[in-house]
């Protein structure tokens, strides 16, 4: 009897350790299989915004990124849509954009996250558009052929998950970074 209790204790004390093994390697993948997502997410979906604001692109292409209800909302891209960009008179051949994410911790069966980013755009190629060109000179001077820098910030977003997939659903601004 002693040893078929030292037998099953034997057996059920590994069969734990392979099943917390086990468990912390599923949490582990679903957890970097969440994150990377999540950047994919916000690196491209934030490129996407400033590019529909700076570029004049399509706005439905925000869509695969962000809610509709933040699209609604959002100033910048709403501004853009109405005709008031800074950026109307210029045309922008690119951008360097650059976005760093914080640390965020998501379960595998979380269906929302908030984690904070950092968006910055050191460079912007591009030019007033020609006809503009000479009023701006006379207006603001030479450095008005250049686009205006974009402001960088710090934001803290709100992912949801929808269907599988991650989507931004606000953004709000936590400081104005200066270059």
């Amino acid at each position: 009897m002693k040893y078929l209790r030292r037998l099953i204790w034997h057996i059920a004390s590994r069969l734990l350790i392979v099943t917390v093994v086990l468990g912390l390697m599923v949490v582990s993948f679903y957890y970097a299989m969440n994150m990377s997502n999540m950047y994919v997410v916000l690196k491209d979906g934030m490129a996407r915004r400033a590019q529909v604001v700076m570029m004049q692109e399509d706005v439905s292409e925000l869509s695969k990124y962000f809610q509709q209800s933040f699209i609604e909302r959002d100033t910048a891209v709403v501004n853009t849509v109405n005709g008031y960009s800074p950026y109307q008179d210029y045309t922008v051949r690119g951008i360097d954009h650059r976005l760093e994410m914080g640390f965020a911790w998501v379960w595998p069966w979380d269906s929302s996250v908030r984690v904070d980013i950092t968006e910055r755009i050191p460079r912007i190629d591009g030019r007033v558009k020609g006809a503009k060109a000479e009023q701006y000179i006379a207006q603001y001077g030479d450095d008005a052929i250049y686009p205006p820098e974009w402001t960088s910030a710090r934001y803290r977003a709100t992912l949801v998950k929808e269907n599988g997939q991650w989507r931004i659903r606000t953004l709000t601004l936590l400081e104005e970074l200066a270059e």
